[in-house]
């Protein structure tokens, strides 16, 4: 005996094949982007706060401005869990795809990690890359990127006399040297 109170099963959920594509796409879009904030929750959990970080911390609550994510202002484990971070994108998105062939007019050294001037373009870019290939940026987010962030970038990079010249270009004669930055200048203190 059955019984009529019961609540007859839903009926199936059905997608219309030529929707599949699309529900597929935006499925592993997101998934990706889940998978990108638990890198970023990962690492922001597993940082140790410095006193230089606790400065900036307290800095950004009492109305000075928030704390720089730049590469460039972070020390110790904080730069290095962020190089991490970003040789990851330059090794496995940024070379395959905007890498290009080496030379005296184009060069580019294995060793970028080693240039402070090249990681400090780099997560700039990298920074850019991260806003304006997000959803929120819309459909013209990757179009801003190309123009305003990586073609600079990659013209001061892989100039003839940008951070990689000392670098020789000949895979049978490689060669890393980093250029010589100029001193700070030294004050000398009146008796």
């Amino acid at each position: 005996m059955s019984d009529s109170t019961s609540t007859p099963e839903p009926e199936p959920f059905r997608i219309a094949d030529e929707d599949l594509d699309d529900l597929a796409s935006t499925l592993a879009k997101t998934v990706s982007e889940v998978r990108q904030h638990g890198v970023i929750l990962d690492r922001l959990g597993s940082e140790t706060p410095t006193p230089a970080d606790t400065t900036q911390a307290d800095s950004a609550q009492d109305g000075r401005g928030p704390a720089s994510v730049f590469i460039v202002a972070l020390g110790g484990e904080a730069y290095a869990t962020e190089l991490t971070a970003l040789s990851n994108w330059v090794n496995h998105l940024f070379l395959p795809i905007y890498g290009r062939e080496i030379s005296t007019t184009r060069p580019w050294c294995e060793q970028w990690y080693e240039h402070p001037e090249a990681v400090a373009r780099l997560h700039a870019l990298w920074l850019a890359w991260q806003q304006l290939t997000d959803t929120e940026a819309g459909p013209t987010g990757p179009s801003t990127w190309h123009r305003d962030h990586l073609d600079q970038a990659l013209a001061h990079l892989r100039a003839p006399d940008g951070p990689f010249a000392a670098c020789t270009t000949s895979p049978s004669r490689p060669s890393h040297r980093v250029l010589a930055t100029p001193a700070p200048e030294q004050t000398e203190v009146g008796a």
